[in-house]
């Protein structure tokens, strides 16, 4: 059996205090109608994740995660509690890894039963799963930004699912339904989607937008079969992921190994700081996912609330209750193009049917609540005014809230120094260095330049262009490159700035993006003190 890769959940913590205020408005503006709506007091079960659990957090941790299968040591880049590494499939429990100033380990069942923690509602999983179930503390600058979750190494077969003793998939989906990215990493030189691991991927229906798809260890192959390998992950997850969307594939090799294959090197910087800057960017925009994730479970509990106050009107008052409710149940999809057409609803906003179906089979139609039109108008009124000045706040609140960035781990290895993404490359090249970058590459330029006749050291911009086309770039890169290499703005280039335009083709040509402003170390020397004093 091949082991599939270990799972990580995490969540980002909002600290800004203005952020605090936001969510408290967004409480406001929602908790009326969750308090009241009667889909909510019937149907626990199926709306298990609304705002309750929301409110149930402390204002000033309001907890938001992001679902990962990966490493989480490479995040952490140090070893914690309860950490087992190897070839095996060594995980064998969740491991809820968060910010502590102690190292030490939490049980699963004091772990559901701490109000400050929000695992509370797993208990409903069961001594099978808590007994897999624990919480590894320890002092990283990564994990006060985000909190990570080992899953258990996901296996082929049948027998693997059934042995846990607890449902796996509902697990997962418990915590997809939180979540605000979900990262499925697969390993590039041992491509397999298991049984269990397909079930997993479903799960996550309903959560497309979170998902992220990471192909890891992309150096083990060469790039004809990292193409190859590239092409067999996209097609098996089109069987598995119902959605005619392309997901968005990170390639790269997400652990702290050298590279056995470097011709994809530069590849694999680039996508992992997008992967990066897409972890990043969660603590900064929480409010408005927050924000974003309430409105969805507005629009599916008042969906619901009219799904019930159909039964309720449907069923008879005394006599053939039971045979009536199987009725219900089996038109369920009828049902749904009925009130689809009734209340101009949109068909995605209603839950799946057989689901459906399923939690409807354990309830008493006798005991739903009819339906209350105010509410249901209230609700409305709220969507479309009240999030339109919660949105304006929360753009007025972020303007003035500091970049959240996470720091520590990994993370740092991508930002500043040289070793950063990107440092030293493209425009950025020659940036620490005294002398002129061009200067080594300008006898080579030179010679092309007094082929092109210059008068008094200069050529016309007719003459530049018909060099400057051999390139192939359009004529919109080259009149960017034209204005940046034109110093002294006279409409024509002596042998420097002809040099520093050949330099700046080579540097699009090579891949990388060019400065919206010419950067002072490109500036020719002679052009120096002018250009520097125009700026």
């Amino acid at each position: 059996m091949s082991q599939l890769n270990t799972t990580a959940l995490s969540h980002t913590f909002l600290l800004h205090p203005r952020s605090a205020t936001i969510i408290t408005k967004i409480r406001k503006a929602f908790g009326r109608f969750y308090v009241q709506i009667g889909a909510v007091k019937v149907f626990p079960d199926f709306i298990s994740f609304i705002l309750l659990e929301f409110l149930s957090i402390n204002i000033a941790i309001v907890y938001k995660y992001i679902y990962v299968f990966s490493t989480s040591r490479y995040l952490l880049e140090q070893d914690f509690p309860g950490m087992r590494i190897g070839p095996e499939p060594t995980t064998d429990s969740f491991i809820a890894v968060m910010y502590g100033e102690t190292e030490g380990n939490v049980p699963g069942n004091a772990l559901v039963v701490d109000p400050k923690k929000p695992f509370r509602k797993l208990g409903r999983f069961g001594n099978a799963f808590l007994n897999r179930f624990m919480c590894s503390q320890l002092p990283n600058e990564v994990l006060k930004s985000i909190s990570i979750i080992d899953s258990p190494g996901i296996l082929s077969g049948e027998k693997q699912r059934i042995s846990r003793g607890y449902d796996f998939c509902q697990v997962l989906q418990w915590f997809a339904e939180r979540v605000d990215r979900i990262i499925l990493l697969f390993d590039a030189h041992k491509l397999d989607i298991s049984d269990e691991f397909s079930e997993a991927i479903k799960s996550f229906r309903g959560q497309d937008d979170k998902i992220r798809v990471v192909l890891n260890k992309a150096d083990q192959v060469d790039t004809q079969q990292l193409m190859r390998v590239y092409g067999a992950l996209m097609w098996s997850l089109g069987k598995v992921i119902d959605t005619p969307e392309v997901l968005r594939v990170y390639i790269g090799s997400f652990w702290a190994h050298p590279l056995r294959n470097t011709d994809n090197r530069r590849l694999f910087e680039a996508e992992a700081q997008d992967l990066f800057k897409d972890i990043q960017s969660l603590p900064q925009k929480a409010a408005v996912r927050k924000l974003n994730d309430l409105i969805k479970r507005a629009r599916l509990a008042k969906v619901h609330a009219y799904i019930i106050s159909y039964l309720k009107k449907e069923m008879p008052s005394v006599f053939g209750k039971e045979n009536k409710k199987k009725e219900l149940i089996n038109k369920l999809p009828e049902i749904y193009i009925q009130l689809q057409r009734e209340y101009h609803i949109s068909a995605g906003d209603f839950p799946e049917v057989k689901k459906m179906q399923e939690q409807l089979e354990n309830c008493d139609f006798t005991k739903f609540h009819s339906l209350k039109p105010k509410l249901i108008e209230t609700v409305d009124n709220m969507l479309a005014n009240k999030i339109a000045s919660l949105m304006n706040l929360i753009r007025q609140e972020e303007s003035n809230m500091p970049t959240e960035m996470v720091h520590g781990g990994a993370f740092d290895g991508t930002m500043a120094g040289p070793f950063g993404h990107g440092y030293g490359e493209g425009a950025k090249e020659g940036a620490d260095e005294e002398e002129w970058v061009v200067a080594k590459d300008k006898p080579a330029y030179d010679e092309i330049f007094y082929t092109l006749s210059p008068i008094n050291g200069k050529i016309s911009g007719i003459s530049a262009k018909k060099e400057m086309v051999t390139s192939k770039l359009p004529n919109s890169v080259l009149g960017k490159i034209w204005k940046l290499a034109d110093c002294d703005g006279d409409g024509m280039l002596d042998d420097e700035e002809f040099a520093l335009a050949k330099h700046l083709i080579r540097i699009k040509l090579d891949g990388y993006e060019l400065p919206g402003t010419l950067p002072s170390h490109l500036v020719p020397p002679s052009h120096r003190k002018p250009f520097q004093t125009a700026e």
